[in-house]
């Protein structure tokens, strides 16, 4: 009995070994830090789903959120977390990108402004200063924004305030912010004892369009492998949303000193519909629309077509 007991225990650590040895692994580079937008993927790790896959999945946090997609079209990792607008310039600068998942399937970015103001509607802004943290395209979404309300783009000051969007609004120094996050800086001013206001670019002219998305490279990509790490994400996603509070537990355990605290409590509350709940669907009229924007707005000189980057299956 004792023989056969060791014989069952050798074969399943053999089998368990077998399992580990044929899982495949996959690099995964985030487009900032770990926070509340990357619950599917923290809990599809967390959980063992991407394991129940058959993947072995290496998540990593850029130093620079500026080089993921950089490092997909390198062949230097797998997947990475990107953005629609990224993927569109860097298709339309003829880079080795697909779209292969969505994460986040409407836009986070907003005009955000203090209750404590005089500025009640975008046409308040007219004369006033509006930070932004990477200047360059504003003309295209707050210049969209603004005409919505028939300010032109020209009785406003932009200042580059780099990434202190919200202290720059707390202390006076613009009037208003563009590129806050309606699930962080809003949480964020609340947070320090400043009531605010977003508004919302998809309602005020500009296309809507997905936030958080997931490149690969289509010189490397394995479809199998796209779509087993979808299913993951998939199972995830359906999980945080059914059980919201026992998902942020098991989502701060991924790295408590961090994760646990006020700001991502309530991020994760806010973000929680914002989830794809299909992460493979995508709509391709979508993609071209907003492309078209881009370039009507010069963002970028080549238009593409999203069929020849966005993956569909």
């Amino acid at each position: 009995m004792k023989k056969q007991l060791l014989h069952s225990i050798a074969a399943l650590s053999l089998s368990v070994v077998s399992f580990n040895a044929a899982a495949e692994k996959l690099s995964l580079i985030l487009d900032w830090f770990v926070n509340p937008n990357h619950g599917p993927i923290i809990l599809a790790q967390e959980k063992g789903w991407f394991a129940e896959q058959g993947l072995e999945v290496e998540i990593q946090e850029p130093a620079d959120p500026s080089i993921p997609d950089k490092l997909v079209a390198a062949g230097k990792t797998d997947l990475a977390v990107s953005y629609q607008s990224t993927l569109i310039s860097g298709a339309a600068a003829g880079l080795p990108l697909v779209r292969s998942a969505t994460l986040i399937s409407g836009p986070l970015n907003s005009l955000i402004v203090l209750d404590k103001s005089d500025i009640k509607s975008l046409a308040d802004l007219e004369g006033k200063n509006i930070g932004v943290a990477i200047g360059g395209n504003e003309e295209a979404t707050i210049g969209t924004m603004l005409r919505s309300a028939h300010v032109s783009m020209d009785k406003v000051k932009i200042i580059n305030v780099g990434w202190a969007l919200s202290s720059s609004l707390a202390s006076g120094k613009v009037d208003a912010i563009w590129g806050g996050l309606r699930n962080f800086e809003l949480n964020q001013l609340e947070l320090e004892g400043y009531k605010a206001t977003a508004f919302y670019p998809e309602e005020h002219g500009v296309p809507p369009y997905d936030e958080l998305i997931v490149v690969a490279n289509p010189n490397k990509y394995n479809l199998e492998t796209i779509e087993k790490f979808n299913t993951a994400i998939e199972k995830a996603t359906v999980y945080l949303i059914n059980h919201p509070e026992k998902a942020w537990l098991e989502f701060i355990a991924y790295a408590p000193d961090t994760l646990n605290n006020d700001l991502n409590r309530q991020a994760w509350e806010d973000t929680l519909t914002r989830f794809a709940l299909r992460p493979g669907a995508v709509e391709l009229k979508r993609y071209d629309d907003y492309a078209a924007f881009m370039k009507q707005h010069k963002i970028i000189n080549k238009l593409p077509k999203a069929q020849d980057y966005v993956l569909t299956y």
